[in-house]
């Protein structure tokens, strides 16, 4: 009878330490699965992040050239236009502008470049930096969450 309490007791207490080595696993497995989607998700953010500093980047650089190609333009010559496009059908089609002759093309651009200011429009700089500025804030704040989440599980682990 003191055998068989033993051997139950045995069982029961080889029954809990499986049940504590299975949950263990199941803990682990569920850590490395939380951490894999976590480590995916700064991936993202940091491919936004490198997105949106390119963004930037290029954007500086367009307004740079258009202020310095409307500083350089002046008057456009035919001979210029020539030299710049193989035919009159390119050279409209570059400057969206419809003309029977060179001349007429040359015309439309002198008057179009006359009435263009130097300095690119403020309006849609400003609302293109706003929604840059929004997108690096919210990429801020997925990556704190992200790394709180991480300092839980650190301690968990730990």
């Amino acid at each position: 009878m003191i055998d068989d309490a033993i051997e139950v007791n045995q069982n029961s207490l080889g029954d809990r330490i499986r049940g504590i080595a299975n949950q263990l696993k199941q803990e682990s497995n569920l850590q490395i699965k939380a951490t894999s989607r976590m480590l995916g998700v700064a991936a993202q953010m940091s491919e936004n992040h490198d997105r949106l500093i390119h963004e930037v980047s290029d954007m500086v650089q367009e307004d740079l050239d258009q202020a310095s190609k409307l500083e350089v333009i002046g008057i456009i010559s035919i001979e210029q236009l020539k030299r710049e496009f193989k035919n009159l059908t390119q050279a409209k089609r570059h400057f969206n502008l419809k003309a029977s002759s060179w001349a007429a093309l040359t015309d439309k651009l002198n008057e179009r470049t006359a009435v263009l200011p130097i300095i690119p429009d403020s309006s849609s700089i400003s609302q293109r930096l706003d929604a840059i500025e929004f997108e690096l804030k919210e990429l801020r704040n997925d990556l704190s969450q992200v790394t709180n989440v991480l300092k839980v599980i650190l301690e968990k682990i730990s």
